[in-house]
């Protein structure tokens, strides 16, 4: 098996660091070969806060991965996520020298450029361009504008930039670790690669990603990423809220709600109590299941009307005729996908990564779906992305640390 066809990634999530080791082969399923997965510390909302405690959990998640996997870690593709992560559409235009007439690859490469040369914040970086849509000569719908004759070519792209800083912490901690990073990439366009397909994207659709920390999003009009961001909420909001309205300590609270609870306030899934036994510093209560329901209920509605918010405002709700999609640890959540339908107007459906060969306890577990998305990703952006440094990514911010 070549070295280089191994390629890793890695979410260094609020809850959980997730490492996958993936076998690629260029226009070939992904096969997975071992998965690290443990409990994350040292990280708020997506956002290293302890750069030494989540350094072990990091190395923890590696050293289990290369158990599972046999291969010796030195490069991964790094999972971002966290509120700092924003996107805009953005319109590149380059004029075609007479002499040429028609559009070769150069050009696509400058209206690329042409696009980027947009006002961000001054510590923030570009994560992605996002090809959207070409135009030649005003001709929309062009799918490849390579050998079409014109004096003119624009193109569509969403830029996703984030934080310099708040990416270089997680870039500082896999270099301590002695693993350099090839690409970080936002969580919700890498999930998106193994969680929708073509016919999807083309119908319009939005991923949700609700992890423990952020609820990262993505949505396709037409076949094309019409906007995509995270917001600093996730499950462990969820857990606090128990914790508060019911007067539990937070471990009490988040075994409640992953094992008993949900967001369902009728029928048999809010009837009865669960009773917590008494233990060390616990004296044991019980717990009516509408109240635990209720509190749930509450906190996941509106997380998902502040994602409803943001897509309203990009106008990105247009056409869902794919619907909405809920990966990540939140969508185990008993019910979760009632309420979305509820809120979005659209069915929704809980999904996980797709086209996958290996092990299926890995590729069907919500909680994994950025990970793996990250080595589809490395795939799809292959040999692009060999070409593409950290430190061509973050510039001046990068050359000075």
């Amino acid at each position: 098996m070549a070295k280089e066809q191994i390629v890793v990634g890695i979410e260094i999530g609020t809850s959980k660091v997730a490492v996958v080791v993936g076998d690629v082969r260029h226009d070939q399923p992904i096969h997975i070969l071992g998965v690290g997965l443990t409990p994350s510390r040292g990280v708020r909302k997506g956002e290293i806060v302890d750069l030494e405690t989540a350094s072990r959990c990091v190395r923890d998640a590696l050293a289990e991965a290369e158990a599972a996997s046999e291969v010796d870690i030195r490069s991964v593709y790094l999972g971002v996520a966290g509120a700092h992560v924003k996107s805009f559409q953005s319109r590149g235009s380059v004029m075609i020298p007479s002499d040429h007439g028609e559009v070769f690859l150069e050009h696509i490469q400058q209206v690329q450029e042409d696009a980027r040369k947009v006002q961000i914040p001054q510590d923030h970086c570009f994560l992605h361009s996002i090809l959207q849509h070409y135009y030649v000569d005003g001709q929309d719908e062009v799918l490849n504008p390579v050998g079409l004759q014109g004096s003119c070519l624009e193109a569509d792209f969403q830029i996703v930039h984030g934080s310099q800083k708040r990416i270089g912490n997680s870039i500082r901690c896999m270099r301590d670790l002695g693993v350099e990073v090839s690409q970080p990439a936002f969580n919700a366009v890498a999930a998106a690669q193994v969680v929708l397909n073509a016919d999807q994207k083309n119908a319009g659709v939005v991923m949700i990603d609700m992890g423990g920390g952020t609820t990262d999003y993505i949505a396709y009009d037409r076949g094309a990423a019409v906007a995509c961001g995270s917001l600093a909420v996730g499950g462990d909001h969820i857990t606090n809220d128990v914790s508060l309205g019911l007067r539990l300590p937070m471990a009490r609270a988040e075994w409640l709600k992953v094992q008993e609870g949900g967001v369902l306030l009728s029928g048999e899934a809010a009837e009865g109590r669960v009773v917590l036994k008494p233990e060390a510093g616990f004296a044991g209560c019980a717990v009516e299941r509408k109240m635990l329901n209720t509190i749930i209920s509450c906190r996941v509605r509106e997380t998902l009307n502040l994602v409803k918010r943001d897509l309203e405002a990009a106008n990105a709700l247009r056409y869902l005729g794919g619907g909405v999609l809920l990966t990540g640890g939140c969508s185990l959540i008993e019910g979760i996908d009632e309420l979305a339908s509820d809120v979005f107007g659209v069915s929704v459906r809980l999904t996980h990564a797709h086209a996958m060969s290996g092990p299926a306890s890995a590729y069907e577990n919500p909680q994994l779906s950025a990970a793996i998305g990250l080595i589809k990703f490395a795939q799809t952006m292959q040999p692009e992305a060999s070409k593409t440094s950290i430190k061509k990514l973050f510039g001046r911010f990068w050359s000075s640390r």
